[in-house]
Formats: C-alpha cells, sequence, structure tokens
C-alpha cells in the first residue's frame, strides 16, 4: 500500500463492495468457468511445466478500480497492473523513470513543465494515447464535484491541495497540448514534489472515451459512503493488462494478458487475486499451492517458509516508525526535555533486535536515509535512563502520567506487532518513573479517528513514503499547524511550518537538499515534536517455481515479468 495515514471512511469499502459484488453478478452469468478454477490452474502445473496463471493472495478487496478515486494498497495493488503514468518507478528503487512520458523538461522557475510522449500507445479500448489524452485526464481530475472533492479524490486533494472550483488554490493551473506528443503543464507554484507525485496510481493515465461515456466524475454521497459511476467498475488503461471480473462469489479478481500492449508483453497470461483477510490462512494456502504469493507474511515465520522451499523477498526500507506525542492533550509535552526524556528512555536497539525483522535500523530522523535531504551527521539519541530521570525532574515532571495508545486488528509494515512493541516501549517508560496508561483500539474501528482527533497523549503510527521526496515524509508530518502531531500547541509550531513550505519551494535540487538536511537537524535537536523510532523492512513471500518478481521499497511490485513453473 501507499499512504497508511489517508482519513478514509471506513463505510466506504462497504459501500464499494456492494456495487462491485453487483456488477460480479452481472458478469458471472456469461462466464462459463470461474476464477476459484484459475486459481487451481496456477499451482497445478506437475512435473516443472509452467502455468499460464499468478495468483496472489490479497488482504483485502480493492475499493474501486478507478485508480483516481482509490486510496489503499490493496486497491493499487491490481490497478497498477492495469494502468500507467506520465512517470513510473524503477524496479526495485523509490526513483521515478519514463513511462508513457518519454521526458520532461521544466522551465526555469519550475512552473511549466514539457512532457514528451512516448507513441505509438493506445488504451485497451483501442483509442489512441496523445497529448489531448493527458489534457483530459487532468482536466478530468481537476474538476470533481463537492462530494468527490471531500471524499474520494482525496489524492489529488494531498497534492495538488485544490480543485477547480473549491475553495484553494491548486498547484496544478493548466494543461495544453501542443502537438499529439507534446503535453504541457503549468503549475500555478513550485513544489518540490511534482513532478515526482505523477508516480503515484491516482495520476494513471485513462481513456478518455471511456471516461466520458461512463460518466466517470458523477460521485454521488450514499448513507455514509459513496455511489460511483459504472466507469469505475470497469476502467480503462494502457498497461499490461486489464480486467476481466470480479468474483465475488469466490472471492477473486482475475487480469488478462493485454495483447496489444506497446511494450514487452506479461510474460503470464492471467492474474488472479484472491482475497483471503487472515495472514496466517494466506500462509496456509501458499504452502498449499493454492496461491503462488502473498504480501507482508509475519517475521516470525520468515524462516519457516524459506526452509519450506519458499522465497521471501524483503524490500529495502522505505518507511517510519515513530511515537506521536500531543502537547496539546498533555501539558508536560510542551517541555522540550519532557521530549528529551521519554526518547532517551527508549531502547530502541534492543527494540529493532528483538520485535522488528532482520535489517530493520533505528531512526535518527523523520525520513529513509535514501531520501534527498536525509542528515547523515544525525546520530541516535543515546539510550540514558539516568538522564532521562534527570531530566524529567529538571522539568517538574517526575512521575508523569502518559496515556500512550496502539492500534489492534492491524500489521503494519513498519509495525508488523503493534501490542509487543508497544510492550517494549511501554516497559522502557515506567523505568522512568512514568505512568503508563495503556489505551488500544482496532485501527478502522477507532485507533485513527484517536489520532486525528487529538485524543491520546502519545501513540504508535507510522508513514509509508509515497514517493522519493522530502516533502512527503517531514513535510507530511509538520508543514501545517494542524499535523497529528499538534505543533500549533507548541511555541515552534508555526516557524516549524514555514520552514518546511519555505524548503518546499526551493527550485534549485542542491540547495533545497541542504535546506532539508538543516531541518532535520533542527526539528531532532531543537524541535523534537515526536519521536522517530525505526525503519523496518517489510516483505513480500513467493511460492515454489515464482520467478522474476521485483520487491519495491513502495510495496508498487508490477506482476508482467512473473512466471510461474509447476514443482
Amino acid at each position: 500500500m501507499k499512504r497508511t495515514r489517508l482519513k478514509t471512511s471506513a463505510v466506504l469499502a462497504a459501500t464499494v463492495s456492494l456495487g462491485l459484488a453487483g456488477c460480479a453478478s452481472s458478469e458471472r452469468d456469461d462466464a462459463t468457468t470461474g476464477t476459484a478454477s484459475g486459481a487451481g490452474t496456477a499451482s497445478s502445473g506437475g512435473g516443472g511445466s509452467a502455468s499460464d496463471t499468478f495468483t496472489f493472495g490479497a488482504a483485502g478487496a480493492p475499493e474501486v478500480f478507478d485508480p483516481f478515486y482509490a486510496s489503499d494498497g490493496e486497491t493499487f495493488r491490481i490497478t497498477r497492473q492495469m494502468f500507467q503514468g506520465l512517470l513510473g518507478i524503477k524496479p526495485g528503487t523509490a526513483d521515478p523513470e519514463p513511462e508513457l512520458a518519454e521526458s520532461w523538461e521544466p522551465s526555469e522557475d519550475g512552473l511549466t513543465w514539457t512532457f514528451k510522449l512516448r507513441q505509438g500507445v493506445k488504451f485497451t479500448d483501442g483509442e489512441a494515447f496523445n497529448a489531448a489524452a493527458v489534457c483530459y485526464n487532468f482536466e478530468r481530475m481537476f474538476d470533481q464535484n463537492e462530494v468527490a472533492q471531500a471524499g474520494p479524490a482525496e489524492y489529488w486533494a494531498y497534492t495538488m491541495l485544490g480543485f477547480k472550483n473549491g475553495e484553494t488554490e491548486s498547484l496544478y493551473k493548466s494543461c495544453e497540448a501542443t502537438d499529439d506528443a507534446t503535453a504541457v503543464i503549468t503549475l500555478n507554484r513550485y513544489t518540490s514534489d511534482f513532478p515526482v507525485l505523477l508516480t503515484l496510481d491516482s495520476f494513471s493515465m485513462q481513456s478518455p472515451k471511456a471516461l466520458k461515456d461512463g460518466d466517470a466524475n458523477n460521485v454521488q454521497k450514499e448513507g455514509e459512503g459513496f455511489k460511483y459511476p459504472a466507469y469505475a467498475l470497469a476502467p480503462v488503461g494502457t498497461g499490461p493488462y486489464k480486467l476481466e471480473k470480479y468474483d465475488e462469489a469466490n472471492k477473486t479478481i482475475t487480469l488478462v494478458r493485454n495483447d496489444d500492449f506497446w511494450g514487452e508483453k506479461a510474460k503470464t497470461g492471467k492474474l488472479v487475486f484472491k482475497i483471503i483477510p487472515d495472514e496466517s490462512t494466506r500462509r496456509q494456502e501458499l504452502e498449499a499451492g493454492s496461491i503462488n504469493a502473498y504480501d507482508l507474511p509475519n517475521p516470525a515465520d520468515w524462516k519457516g517458509l524459506e526452509d519450506g522451499g519458499n522465497t521471501v523477498l524483503v524490500r529495502p526500507a522505505f518507511n517510519i516508525l515513530y511515537m506521536g506525542l500531543n502537547p496539546e492533550k498533555n501539558e508536560k509535552l510542551k517541555d522540550l526535555r519532557v521530549r528529551q526524556a521519554i526518547y532517551m528512555a527508549l531502547n530502541r536497539e534492543q527494540l529493532v533486535q528483538t520485535q522488528l525483522p532482520e535489517g530493520a535500523k533505528v531512526a535518527t530522523q523523520f525520513m529513509p536515509e535514501t531520501v534527498a535531504g536525509y542528515n547523515t551527521s544525525l546520530a541516535p539519541m543515546a539510550y540514558d535512563v539516568e538522564k532521562a530521570k534527570a531530566l524529567l525532574k529538571e522539568a517538574g515532571a517526575e512521575g508523569m502520567t502518559l496515556q500512550f495508545a496502539y492500534p489492534s486488528e492491524v500489521s503494519r509494515p513498519y509495525m508488523p506487532d503493534p501490542q509487543k512493541i508497544h510492550d517494549a516501549l511501554r516497559a522502557d517508560l515506567e523505568a522512568i518513573g512514568v505512568t503508563v496508561e495503556v489505551v488500544t483500539k482496532p485501527w478502522n474501528g477507532g485507533y485513527l479517528d484517536g489520532v486525528d482527533n487529538g485524543l491520546f497523549d502519545a501513540w504508535l503510527l507510522g508513514w509509508t513514503g509515497d514517493y522519493n521526496s522530502a516533502n512527503n515524509f517531514i513535510g507530511t508530518f509538520f508543514a501545517s499547524d494542524t499535523n497529528d502531531f499538534h505543533t500549533g500547541a507548541t511555541d515552534f509550531g508555526a516557524t516549524l511550518t514555514k520552514e518546511l513550505n519555505d524548503a518546499n519551494g526551493v527550485v534549485d535540487e542542491a540547495e533545497r537538499t541542504t535546506a532539508y538536511e538543516a531541518l532535520n537537524q533542527k526539528i531532532m535537536e531543537e524541535y523534537l515534536p515526536g519521536l522517530p523510532i525505526s525503519h523496518s523492512p517489510p516483505a513480500l513471500v513467493v511460492g515454489k517455481g515464482v520467478e522474476g518478481l521485483v520487491a519495491s521499497p513502495l510495496t508498487a511490485e508490477m506482476f508482467d515479468t512473473v512466471t510461474v513453473s509447476g514443482s
């Protein structure tokens, strides 16, 4: 998945699932075989014969198949195989590379970007991809109704900030097709996130004809959730696969190879996503041969999976686990000495060694080392129980109470077992005399809402980067005084917000990197608005006979290079 903190209504998934179920029912009437039998084919090739189906154990059902209205990793895992953007991601990295745009060039002020487009590309409905299609897509994304603006168009709202008829000025200003192969996008103001944000799945190019015919922007409110137009269930892209059906009864989504794909054709003719919410059940199905792969195996299972002949693919860590602090709720947290004392009390090296998978690292700042702006001179704050106690005494906070929350019913790439991590950190805090009041709520049953609404003194949360940008990490966390860390309640909040926005507006890359390096040092040494804990490498596992899958630090794997052979 991409973002972990987008604020999406829990009812949205239920509403869309009902809509998808209706569509799947009508499609099943025309089907000659169910996708469950296709899933079996994936593992039935004996004697070393190749299978034409790759079956992936998915943790959840997609919300919609239109990537512009999606916000969760389970949906993007599927749509990524069917759609492409102007920019793609170099396999195995978080770095952008050409995709539907072969090259791009900014103006001197960074406000006008000229994209040279790949020629000879067609959407899967036969329509041509060209500059007019690019501009139609951007205008479609920009021109959203009030329902979409307040709900499912949230990746545009998150990155571009405003809409055509919205109250906030958008970063996006206009798009012009100067010829079939050239699209010129103009911004209202510079941001270091452009054009790398175009690697997001939400900015995928879709067929203008299909968008028009399917009334794609007609999102309506329905109870607590949303009602989507027909297009959201049958979108059209340029990718190596296209949607065949969603079989709600068998809980499978089937994609088939796009034989008219402009590039190298997919090596496997069929992709089947089998929805299996329980991680232990996914492991059992992999071991039984009914699926070929699944995501986020429990780190405690890695060795056992490998001993069973499977391959655990460990992704580079492009995430951060942190302890959030709320000085608005707990006045003592306004004192830097208290925040420092809490940080010094946390034995993060021990935590990494005992609770996180091999390859995890203690964090020194709120971004991983592969992001430009990471400050290599920062060392982890030393674990020092006695100094932590002395700082609490100096600040008049001896014996303070800290309400400390963690999520249940979830495992995140940066936090494989929230309760065990919380238990370890709680013990560290109690060792310096802090009285910990434990709070736990289900991830989508009150925990995220509790963080958003400032209900906890302290909490565990994290972030997997959307793309390789400093602003996507520390900008997301602190570049407003209304952020989850409640820095508006501190004496530095407004200053930090301004400093981050100023850094994001620096056009020169070298100068901007230097500015972010200095800010990372200032955040850790002078502000300390929260406590970065660790970077943890998540994994996915593939069964016997699966080759060609390249692990992505963004969890943005493509499956068109995968082959499956029988045992």
